[in-house]
This record gives structure tokens, C-alpha cells and sequence, in this order.
């Protein structure tokens, strides 16, 4: 066992997290834990490393054991290379390693020649090269720029970065909270082979049903202060717990008829009570005792969608759109038409333009050039991915759904403003809170009781499942597909894009969009059955027959561009040969125990392999396309 807690107990405030909570994990275990939004899974995280200490019972910890932890959110003020956050999860030591990368890296006077001395010197009385060594393999495993501002990342790659810093500690014990959170579908992937392939035990936070699939190999669930497993992964997780629920409610139901027996008894006139047994009086208090102390399970956000009358059969029509963003080409000829009733998922990276082709869709961007036309009679509920702007956060959450008035109108019912709210699970202290207290999941679920409680025949959706544990993603996944009206929706959750669309719009580079049946999985196995479009094919082709003369005009591929595509397979197959080649023997034992100058020459090797590739890669698309 490489941790262990015993009969944990923490009570913050008012609220009972753990109540004689035991929990271990053993080397190479990847756990999940699971839970509802502010059921203590955070807190539990803080327990573990060492942060937060515990109001009764015990934290047993192997000896020397390290533990690394990448947070929900980026911390603020993280500052200077991706290099420097790295090496700063080594501490002192790691703050030299980087200073001595970026001295070696610049013209030196003779101050600078002299403190890289000093600095040369410490890192070896220190045996520091090994750590240089880590730092510089965990920056190539995931593909990190490592002079670039730390800063000027993107959100998703920010979070790989301060993964790479846990890693390069070599923790015995990997903590992730919310790891995918603002990653897009393929990052996703390269994170979950990652972890597949990682040496020590992870303990991991996500809503993500495929990623909880994918790693886990036990389920632990926080509910109501109590810790339970379940072995096998999130489907055994998922049938042990509904078994779980209905042993319990019956096990209370039972317990609540013997209760008032017991009531009516005690109540009984004064002849019953000359003969009443002081031991069964006794039972009686221990009885009410227990159901005063009794945590009843929450009850389940109840979302009802309000419909507005119905659009008309046309949602949107778009032809040849194109659109362009700072001289890239994010779409390029596009058609389709989203017709009434459609539920369309809007799958692709991170900055391909998913947003942008939502707002062409709804009319709020004009295009380049095409031609867009929207439907008629359309009410439209909109859901940013940016929560903050679209909520005030000195208001408390009854003003942001009553704006002032106690009651709402709810598919033709009045409901008073707290029992609306208590729908998405608001108790009455959280409802009068302002805004800016509320965790990242009661600020979904405020957006999601704000949207729904205007009718509609079109809702947008921009990453509606962040932050949102499953019992609730669970739920918008029943109302969204009973929904009547359109629905589109950009997600990089897959199971929940399984679950909901029926058509899949989908980035595949070089400005193309595809239009397939279907969710993310359907999207998958079209893709395969087709020509490949997005990447070319392992060997070259045999060179095609002459076309004949009236077919000539429909390529715009002179003579040079054509030869240089029918050997554009052979010279990708080359790359990606040398590619594997390099990563293996990286990743073989004892290739960071040889002298620095071998190891940099094959790391540099590998990341020109890489851009050669993606070049390649680019350039094949790009005559493809002209073809």
C-alpha cells in the first residue's frame, strides 16, 4: 500500500465531507473518484498531498513517498518558458537547471560566463544532470515548446505544461483533477495513451465517461461523507451503485415503518403506557436519534426545457461558405443544411473555428463569401463556453434567474423562484450566495437553469458539459434528445456527442468540414469505410490512368505539383519509419545515462522528424485538396 487513510473524519463549516472515510491505493493502480459537484473530492486531493490537515482519524504514508498534483485551474501568475514551469516541479534545484538552459542558450559576457560556472558547479555537487536530463524528456514526451512563453499558451496546452511539472518529479502517486478539462478530442487521446503507459499509481477527478472508461481500473464514489469501490472499472462502478441506492432505500423504507409503529405506541393512552417496557422505550430514542443523524442522499436536478412554437422546417441553409482568420483558411467551401429537429455536434481541435462556423450558422458573422440563409419564426437559447460574462457576479443566483421577481413561468406553470432553482439542485442557502462564491459546477448548472427557463425551438450549446457531474450530464442528455426543437452543440465530450447528436460536423484540416451521420463514434467508423481525406495513404498509389480530354480542366495541379503528390506517400511512410525509430529509442533504458551531447542529438533529430512530417503532412492536404 503506497497510502493509506483510516476512519478520516473533516467537517469545514456546516458541511460534513468525510465522515470515518478509509481509502488506500496500491502501485500502478489508476483510480477514479467520483462524486457530486462539492461532495469533497478537491478536499480529499488537499488531504492527500499533505495540505489539508484532517479534524480525527489517520493518513498512513509509505516512506518517502512522492506525490504531484495537477490542479482544476492554472494558477495565476505563472510565469516565464514552458522550460521554467517544468523544471520548477524539481524546486530549488529545478529554478537552477532552467537559469543554467537559458545562460547556455545566449552570447555570454564574462559576468554571465562566470555565474554559469557557479551554477555548473552546484548542479553537479547537487547530481543535477540526471534532473536536466528528466526535464528535457518529459518536455519531448509531450510535445512542449520549451523556450515559449509560458503565458502566451493556449488553455489546453497551459494544462499539459503543469502536467509535464508533476511528472518530472517521478511521482509515486499522480493526482489530476479535471485533466481534460479545455482539451480538445485529440489531445484527449495523446492523454489518455500517456497515462496507459505511466509507472506510478494515479488517482484522477473527471466527468468524462469515456476517459473514466478508457483508465480506470477501480471507481471510488463520495457520497454523503462515505467512500466506496468498485473494482472493474466505471460500467461495474455503474451497476454496483444503482445496487447500492435501492439496498439502501429499502433498508430506510423499512426502518421508517418500524419508526412509526414505534411513534404510534409511545402515543398509546395511559393504560398502554403503565405496562410500555423502559427497554423498548430505550430502542425508541436510539431510534429518532438515528434518523436525526440520518444524510438522505440529494435528490436528482429536475430540468425541464421549455419549447418554444416551432421554427420553420429550415433552420439554416449555407452555401460555398468560406471564411478565413488572420490568412488561415478555417473553412473553405462548405455546404449543408440544418433542418428542424436536427441535434448536430460540432466536432474538431482546439482554435479550427468551431465557434466561428456556430456564429455563420446563426447569422451573427457574414462569411468571406458563400451565401447564408436562416430559417423563420426561430427562438434561440444560447450557452457560452465563457460562463463569467453571461452571469453578474455581484448578483445572487435567485436575482439571476428572477431578475427581481419571485416567480417564473415554467412550460405554462408559475413556480416560485427558490423551488425553480431547487430543481437543479440550489439549496436555499446556495441560492441566496452571490455569484462569484459559487463552485464551476453550480455555475453551469445556474447558466443551464437561466437558458432553460426562456422558451426556444433552437438551443446552442458551446461546451455545455463542463464542470458538471455525470448525474446531471446524465439528465441534459435525456431532455436534449426529448427536445423537440434544434440543437447545436460544440463538445469534446465524447459520450456525451454519442448520446445526443444525430449529425456530426467535423474539422478535418486544410478548411475541410465533413457532414456524417451520427456521433463521434459513428464519425469514426465512416471515416474509416472512405478514401482517406485527412491523411494519406501508408505507400503511393499506382499512377493513374490518362483522363480524357474533357476532364482535364477539373484539376488545377500542374505537372510539378502532381509529381511532387505522387511522391508525397513515400516520403510521409520514410518520416514517420524514422519517427517510431527515434521514439523507441528514447524511450529505451538507459538512453539518459549517455553523455548530453549524444542524447541532444537524437532529441534534436526527433523534433525535425516531427516538423518535417507535419509539413509533409500539410503540403499533401494542400494539393489534395487542389486535385
Amino acid at each position: 500500500m503506497l497510502l493509506g487513510l483510516k476512519n478520516v473524519s473533516l467537517r469545514i463549516g456546516n458541511t460534513v465531507l468525510f465522515d470515518g472515510t478509509d481509502f488506500s491505493i496500491e502501485a500502478r493502480e489508476r483510480v477514479c473518484l467520483v462524486g457530486r459537484n462539492g461532495a469533497g473530492k478537491s478536499t480529499l486531493f488537499r488531504v492527500i498531498a499533505g495540505s489539508q490537515a484532517v479534524d480525527a482519524g489517520e493518513v498512513i504514508r509509505q516512506q518517502g513517498l512522492r506525490v504531484a498534483q495537477l490542479v482544476q485551474d492554472v494558477p495565476p501568475g505563472t510565469a516565464g518558458t514552458v522550460y521554467d514551469v517544468v523544471a520548477e516541479g524539481l524546486g530549488e534545484l529545478g529554478r537552477k537547471i532552467a537559469e543554467f538552459h537559458h545562460l547556455s542558450m545566449e552570447a555570454h559576457s564574462e559576468a554571465e560566463l562566470e555565474k554559469l560556472g557557479r551554477l555548473q558547479s552546484q548542479i553537479e555537487a547537487q547530481d543535477g544532470w540526471s534532473l536536466e536530463s528528466r526535464v528535457q524528456a518529459v518536455i519531448t514526451k509531450l510535445d512542449l515548446p520549451a523556450d515559449a512563453p509560458f503565458a502566451s499558451q493556449s488553455g489546453g496546452l497551459k494544462r499539459r505544461v503543469l502536467l509535464a511539472q508533476a511528472l518530472v518529479s517521478e511521482p509515486d502517486i499522480l493526482l489530476l483533477d479535471e485533466p481534460t478539462n479545455h482539451l480538445d478530442i485529440p489531445s484527449i487521446a495523446q492523454l489518455e495513451e500517456f497515462l496507459l503507459s505511466f509507472r506510478g499509481a494515479l488517482l484522477f477527478i473527471s466527468h468524462d465517461r469515456a476517459f473514466v472508461r478508457k483508465l480506470a481500473t477501480r471507481v471510488c464514489d463520495l457520497d454523503r461523507g462515505k467512500l466506496s469501490s468498485w473494482q472493474g472499472g466505471y460500467d461495474a462502478y455503474l451497476t454496483g451503485k444503482a445496487e447500492a441506492l435501492h439496498a439502501e432505500e429499502r433498508q430506510n423504507a423499512l426502518f421508517d415503518k418500524k419508526l412509526a409503529q414505534e411513534e404510534v405506541w409511545i402515543r398509546k393512552g395511559v393504560e398502554a403506557r403503565r405496562t410500555r417496557s423502559a427497554g423498548r422505550v430505550k430502542a425508541l430514542m436510539e431510534m429518532r436519534n438515528t434518523f436525526a443523524q440520518r444524510r438522505n442522499r440529494e435528490g436528482t436536478a429536475n430540468i425541464v426545457v421549455q419549447e418554444a412554437e416551432r421554427s420553420g422546417k429550415l433552420v439554416a441553409e449555407l452555401k460555398n461558405v468560406s471564411q478565413s482568420y488572420g490568412g488561415r483558411k478555417i473553412i473553405h467551401n462548405f455546404s449543408t443544411a440544418v433542418i428542424r429537429g436536427d441535434k448536430v455536434g460540432i466536432i474538431g481541435p482546439n482554435g479550427a473555428g468551431k465557434t466561428t462556423l456556430l456564429n455563420i450558422i446563426l447569422g451573427k458573422l457574414k462569411p468571406d463569401s458563400g451565401e447564408v440563409r436562416e430559417g423563420t419564426k426561430l427562438e434561440i437559447a444560447y450557452f457560452d463556453q465563457l460562463r463569467s460574462p453571461l452571469l453578474d457576479e455581484e448578483k445572487t443566483a435567485i436575482d439571476a434567474i428572477g431578475d427581481g421577481k419571485e416567480f417564473v413561468e415554467i412550460a405554462g406553470t408559475r413556480k416560485h423562484v427558490y423551488t425553480y432553482l431547487q430543481d437543479f439542485l440550489f439549496t436555499p442557502d446556495r441560492a441566496r450566495c452571490p455569484v462569484r462564491v459559487l463552485s464551476g459546477g453550480e455555475r453551469s448548472r445556474l447558466l443551464l437553469a437561466q437558458l432553460f427557463s426562456r422558451p426556444s425551438n433552437l438551443l446552442v450549446l458551446d461546451e455545455p458539459t463542463n464542470d458538471l457531474d455525470m448525474e446531471t450530464l446524465d439528465l441534459l442528455e435525456e431532455r436534449l434528445v426529448e427536445y423537440s426543437g434544434t440543437v447545436l452543440m460544440v463538445s469534446h465530450d465524447r459520450e456525451f456527442l454519442n448520446n445526443v447528436v444525430t449529425r456530426s460536423l467535423v474539422y478535418e484540416g486544410g478548411g475541410r468540414v465533413g457532414d456524417y451521420v451520427g456521433g463521434y463514434d459513428d464519425w469514426l467508423r465512416q471515416r474509416q469505410h472512405q478514401a482517406p481525406a485527412a491523411s494519406p495513404p501508408p505507400k503511393p498509389a499506382a499512377a493513374p490512368s490518362p483522363a480524357p480530354a474533357a476532364a482535364a480542366p477539373a484539376s488545377r495541379l500542374n505537372s510539378k505539383d502532381k509529381r511532387e503528390l505522387d511522391q508525397l506517400p513515400g516520403r510521409i511512410e520514410k518520416l514517420e519509419s524514422e519517427q517510431t525509430r527515434l521514439a523507441a529509442e528514447i524511450s529505451a533504458p538507459g538512453f539518459y545515462q549517455q553523455p548530453r551531447e549524444n542524447i541532444a542529438k537524437v532529441e534534436l533529430a526527433l523534433a525535425r522528424t516531427q516538423k518535417d512530417l507535419g509539413e509533409a503532412y500539410a503540403r499533401w492536404e494542400e494539393l489534395e485538396a487542389q486535385r
